[in-house]
């Protein structure tokens, strides 16, 4: 039916230009009827068709609610992905490929390459945004450092990144922490950590508690990264996630299947959450609610995106390996 009324509308304009010419009643009731054409198209029904549009994740690279929890942002190749009232959209603001993207309640913090054309130093180092993604500010280490593995604490805005190469504030490759956007960094020893971090947690109101996934098992250190113990081995972990309460440490494994876990890190009780039916796939991102705490989100390698409003229970799929619903 859109596609119709736009064609009429098209016609009537060129009917108009005749009739203008011509003057009389005739322009007069035919710029009615378009004008009326132009209202219908103006309804909710409409626009709402005309607007939504089918989004590729062709990366996922980051997976985080905004703060109030009424929108899901995936950073992806081309920009950052919106997931809010079941529909999905692109964020305002550049179409930056965003790597190590992390939000916590007052900023989202990323690294990754700049669009094409926009005349940015290449790579972005550090960089933060305060107004959900629309500007950023740099935040130091341009043109040197794409940090891929980033972590947040929610609460604190401490930052951590595992650097593979030294650059001009951090002396050599490993695990660095930094507590006020990037003006200073402190490397972490990393002694007890078992191969190369695959993924990084920060506790969100103790900015020294850290968690680290690599190819071994799950490490957990009180010092900033100083010291780290295993809490979990047996495989490679994926993704770790702290809840936003900080007594949970939530992760991902895969060995022959894949598996998500709640820790209570306090204690040491595991608890394995039920996956949705993940075919050679595991997850590789997690993110909470902050103002729904019962809801998660998680997201796969293969680009497949679950939520859950019942602490994983029960999963509903909003991307299918990287194809989405308008």
């Amino acid at each position: 039916m859109l596609v119709f009324f736009r064609v009429r509308l098209l016609r009537m304009r060129g009917t108009t230009g005749t009739l203008t010419r011509q003057g009389g009643m005739m322009q007069y009731k035919t710029m009615l009827v378009a004008a009326a054409v132009i209202a219908i198209l103006s309804h909710p029904l409409f626009t709402s068709r005309a607007d939504a549009k089918s989004i590729t994740l062709h990366h996922v690279h980051g997976l985080s609610y905004s703060a109030d929890g009424r929108q899901i942002f995936i950073p992806s190749h081309n920009g950052l992905a919106v997931y809010s009232d079941g529909r999905w959209s692109m964020a305002p603001g550049p179409a930056h490929d965003y790597m190590g993207f992390s939000a916590t309640r007052q900023f989202f913090y990323s690294s990754g390459h700049p669009a094409p054309n926009s005349g940015l130093v290449n790579p972005f180092g550090l960089i933060r945004s305060k107004d959900g993604g629309k500007t950023w500010d740099k935040r130091g280490l341009e043109g040197e450092s794409d940090f891929h593995l980033l972590a947040t604490s929610y609460g604190t805005n401490a930052v951590y990144v595992f650097t593979h190469a030294p650059n001009s504030r951090m002396s050599k490759r490993g695990i660095y922490s930094t507590v006020n956007d990037g003006f200073a960094w402190k490397r972490a020893e990393s002694r007890g950590l078992e191969g190369e971090p695959l993924n990084l947690a920060v506790h969100p109101s103790n900015n020294k508690i850290v968690a680290a996934g690599t190819k071994t098992g799950l490490y957990f250190s009180t010092d900033g990264g100083d010291n780290f113990k295993r809490l979990a081995g047996g495989g490679q972990v994926l993704a770790a996630f702290f809840d936003l309460d900080g007594k949970q440490l939530w992760f991902s494994s895969y060995s022959g299947k894949p598996a998500l876990i709640r820790l209570d890190w306090s204690g040491g009780k595991k608890t394995n959450v039920g996956l949705p039916p993940l075919t050679q796939d595991a997850v590789s991102y997690i993110a909470q609610n902050p103002a729904k705490r019962d809801e998660y989100a998680i997201a796969t390698f293969e680009r497949n995106v679950y939520v859950s409003k019942d602490q994983g229970k029960t999963w509903t799929q909003i991307a299918n390996r990287g194809q989405t619903t308008p």
